[in-house]
């Protein structure tokens, strides 16, 4: 097809009404609970062969599509992760991501194999599939469950983590490779290492560059931070290393490093991650043929899930566990939270780019899969976390903190946005007790400017000015967030987290 002026018309006006449609989807789907990655999977159904009559049946596009859109997806995940929160559950996570991807994987092809007669081949790619979770899907329903910081991030680190191994597993047992059990363990740990030190090298020298580059536009540096992101993918990839798990260690390491304008550009991460969903979602909606759902499919498909909930997943988190133990009541909600999303069905698209045998039937299955655990799982988490008992009340929201440079006297001048829940609500300027040096500079309240005085309350809703010196930013960030989670009482070093 030749692109010209009225085809490119005729695209963007048929793009940008199905992107319209899928933002305004969002709210639906959060009213019924679900992650809208249901609704544009049945877009993308619908424009496919049996709707619209849209055919899309590239495989090989559609993988290569996947993993672009997984890199955006992954750097969003690094950038607006707080290390602060997921370091204490760090090791939990990282036990997940492997030992537990390693049990459920096991089991599930197990299963596979000697209940559902298939080959090795398709029941260890069945269980890598599927043993990994989104953080896109798990995060889009957890928002409505308040939950401790313990348990969400353990749910973050696990979903950013998990992906790197599983895809290294996947286009391993795709190649059909002779590596042998040491080699092929060997292979995939070779990789997940390179990947990470690449990843911590991106991510430490760019965060390095970004500090003593003044760009002439602020609207340059979220660019720049997500362009280091994607450097490290694909810097790690050319030279055989895991690129997933360098695009998320590099974005983890930048989104906490002392940058300006973080929160711009953890907003302009999360809008394109939004937008690598939306069209991740979409296309492959169009990739799959209704015509390939037939009763076997979704029988084998019922018997993965119940596999995965029932004996997967509850063994694979509490083998996790070893690393780092945890009540079994918070371990049984984190079990059920293991939603699955958009990264098994583009892994599914490896094996079919490959020409694995059966390939077709198996992403079929996993499509199935996902759509099957999502209906089950997804609308229970808030039932299931007041039946455990891990559901806490509504913590304090953290406070909103951009930062510009004021480069000529080596300080930094912090927007702070007051949240409707913060305790800071009602606290003078006084008993914030800043570090020596930073203070106060200007409050907008209602659309209005004041110069604050130390008797000054301040206000739900206020925007803040806090001009501090460079050395004592990170001290007067930790301080301000310690008064919005625990008010005028909170001591110095305060961390409730």
């Amino acid at each position: 097809m030749t692109l010209d002026v009225q085809t490119l018309n005729q695209g963007l006006l048929a793009g940008t009404g199905v992107l319209l449609v899928a933002i305004m989807a969002v709210r639906a789907s959060v009213g019924a609970g679900l992650p809208s990655l249901l609704l544009y999977l049945l877009i993308g159904v619908g424009l496919g062969e049996k709707g619209l009559g849209i055919n899309f049946s590239d495989a090989e596009l559609a993988n290569a599509l996947g993993f672009a859109a997984l890199i955006v997806i992954l750097a969003e995940g690094g950038l607006t992760t707080n290390w602060g929160e997921m370091r204490p559950v760090a090791r939990m996570g990282l036990s997940l991501a492997t030992l537990g991807v390693a049990v459920s994987v096991g089991i599930v092809a197990v299963v596979a194999h000697f209940a559902l007669g298939m080959s090795w081949q398709l029941a260890v790619l069945l269980g890598a599939l599927t043993s990994p979770t989104d953080a896109a899907a798990v995060f889009s329903v957890l928002r409505r469950v308040p939950l401790p910081r313990r348990i969400s991030a353990t749910l973050e680190a696990e979903s950013g983590l998990n992906d790197a191994p599983t895809v290294v597993l996947v286009t391993l047992v795709s190649a059909s490779g002779h590596h042998g059990a040491f080699g092929f363990v060997g292979e995939v740990v070779l990789e997940l290492v390179i990947g990470v030190v690449g990843g911590l090298l991106v991510g430490f020298g760019g965060a390095w560059l970004m500090r003593r580059a003044a760009l002439p536009s602020s609207g340059l540096y979220p660019l720049a931070v997500l362009s280091f992101s994607v450097l490290a993918y694909a810097a790690t990839a050319t030279v055989h290393g895991s690129g997933f798990a360098a695009v998320y260690v590099a974005a983890l390491v930048l989104g906490n490093s002392d940058l300006p304008h973080r929160a711009a550009t953890r907003s302009f991460a999360e809008g394109m991650a939004w937008l690598s969903q939306i069209g991740l979602f979409v296309m492959l909606g169009l990739l799959v043929s209704p015509s390939g759902f037939t009763w076997e499919v979704a029988g084998i498909a019922v018997v993965a899930v119940v596999v995965l909930t029932v004996v997967a997943r509850p063994v694979s988190v509490l083998v996790s566990s070893v690393a780092q133990p945890m009540p079994l009541r918070e371990l049984g909600f984190i079990s059920w939270a293991g939603l699955r999303g958009a990264v098994p069905i583009v892994l599914a698209t490896i094996p079919l780019s490959a020409g694995v045998v059966d390939a077709t039937e198996l992403f079929n299955i996993v499509f199935v899969l996902v759509v099957i655990d999502t209906l089950i799982t997804a609308p229970t988490l808030p039932f299931v976390a007041r039946v455990l008992k891990v559901a806490s009340r509504s913590e304090p929201r953290d406070l909103e903190v951009e930062a510009a440079p004021l480069e000529r006297i080596a300080a930094d001048l912090l927007m702070v946005t007051i949240s409707p829940k913060s305790l800071m609500h009602g606290v003078e300027v006084a008993e914030l007790r800043l570090p020596k040096g930073s203070s106060v500079s200007l409050i907008v309240r209602d659309g209005t400017t004041l110069v604050p005085q130390l008797r000054t309350v301040l206000r739900r809703g206020d925007e803040l000015l806090v001009v501090t010196p460079r050395k004592s930013r990170e001290q007067t960030e930790q301080r301000l967030r310690a008064v919005s989670l625990g008010g005028r009482l909170a001591q110095w070093n305060a961390e409730d987290r």
